[in-house]
């Protein structure tokens, strides 16, 4: 073991190239291995860091100030509480700050202490940034130890035998174990969260790794949701008889994912039932219709990202978290693309042709980012209605 005591440094991140960044440590304590991605949101890191799609990830933030509002309670996104079900490690440009936030009731440095999350601060994130859009997501090791001992052979052989995302189903570790019931609504000022509703709809959620502001913004629509595992075969989703079925955001590779996903997939789409998938739960869809799905270079991660819904020609700035993407040359007959990005051009929506079925590659409940694209709830909704009113 050859150890190295670096002066004044307190955290590295080694990657698989051999390349190594090295600065000051915050949160907790220990080593992450994971695949290297930047996002260049300017606020909500809260939500980012709890975003189950960022499972087995380490992610770079390209804004500058990160964690000047503190953490709160309120703002978590993954449903359980463990941080091995979102992100490993995060990279700041400059160390967190004392929070000043009338919501904060902790500081994003003992935060992510108590939640296990690896910090890395007072690196050149806009080097990693370009390094990453040149030559795409690389595997790393971050690593924090306060005696500033290292073994940087040992952590770059590490990154480089770690086997990455593709081939990798994550989507069974980030679901729930067992199904329940959802409620909460929308978060607004200065009243929180919005309370129980009736309930004009009963939604049905496949969790592959579901993000709590997609089950706040389908009870915006005046939904209940029951919450299943990524397992529930379709038998047992459709004898709860929604009205609508949901499948969620995930991480992972959706191609491993489909070998228990997709067959059950198939089956809710010939049901009848209105389906609406996101982001994992949009590339799976595509997978039961016979689509392909392609890991990208770069990735899209951010919430600024300009993508045009090809039914109404409004172009939208979406939040987006995804390393794999619906390859558009794939869409078989009678599914079409609905939504694209500006950005690369890469697919971010489908329908298919004569049903109540569509899906969307980019966040619409945002959590952080723009709400341009609420409104595919209302879409959503509008089928389920139509769809209800068809049954009599």
């Amino acid at each position: 073991m050859a150890t190295t005591l670096i002066p004044g440094v307190t955290a590295v991140l080694a990657l698989a190239d051999g390349s190594v960044l090295q600065g000051v440590g915050c949160g907790a304590e220990g080593e992450a291995v994971g695949e290297v991605c930047f996002n260049t949101a300017m606020s909500g890191y809260q939500e980012i860091l709890t975003d189950p799609s960022y499972m087995a990830q380490i992610v770079a933030f390209t804004f500058p100030h990160v964690g000047n509002v503190g953490t709160n309670a309120e703002d978590l996104e993954q449903i359980s509480g463990a941080a091995e079900s979102a992100a490993r490690g995060a990279i700041f440009r400059d160390a967190p700050t004392a929070p000043s936030n009338w919501r904060a009731n902790s500081d994003l440095d003992s935060w992510l202490r108590r939640r296990g999350v690896i910090g890395l601060s007072g690196v050149d994130t806009r080097a990693l940034t370009k390094k990453i859009r040149e030559k795409g997501m690389p595997h790393g090791v971050i690593a924090h130890h306060r005696r500033g001992e290292f073994d940087l052979e040992a952590l770059i052989a590490r990154a480089r035998d770690w086997p990455g995302l593709v081939g990798l189903d994550l989507a069974k570790d980030a679901s729930c174990l067992q199904p329940f019931e959802w409620r909460d609504g929308l978060w607004s000022w200065p009243d929180g969260y919005a309370s129980d509703s009736p309930g004009k709809w009963r939604v049905t959620v496949v969790d592959y790794g579901v993000k709590r502001n997609i089950l706040r913004a389908l009870s915006s629509i005046d939904a209940r949701e029951t919450v299943v595992p990524a397992s529930t075969s379709a038998e047992a989703i459709l004898a709860q008889n929604p009205d609508g079925i949901l499948l969620s955001n995930g991480p992972g590779d959706p191609a491993a994912t489909a070998e228990y996903a997709v067959p059950e997939i198939r089956k809710l789409v010939a049901s009848g039932k209105p389906v609406f998938g996101i982001c994992l739960g949009h590339q799976l869809l595509a997978l039961a219709l016979g689509a392909r799905t392609v890991k990208m270079e770069q990735g899209h991660h951010g919430a600024n990202h300009p993508v045009k819904d090809l039914i109404t020609g409004k172009v939208e700035i979406v939040s987006m978290n995804h390393g794999f993407a619906v390859d558009r040359q794939s869409l078989p007959a009678g599914v079409k693309e609905t939504h694209v990005s500006l950005f690369d051009g890469s697919n971010c929506g489908l329908a298919v042709e004569g049903r109540p079925v569509f899906s969307i590659q980019h966040h619409p409940e945002a959590s952080p980012g723009p709400t341009d694209s609420l409104y595919l709830f209302r879409r959503f909704a509008e089928m389920m209605d139509k769809a209800k009113a068809a049954a009599g």
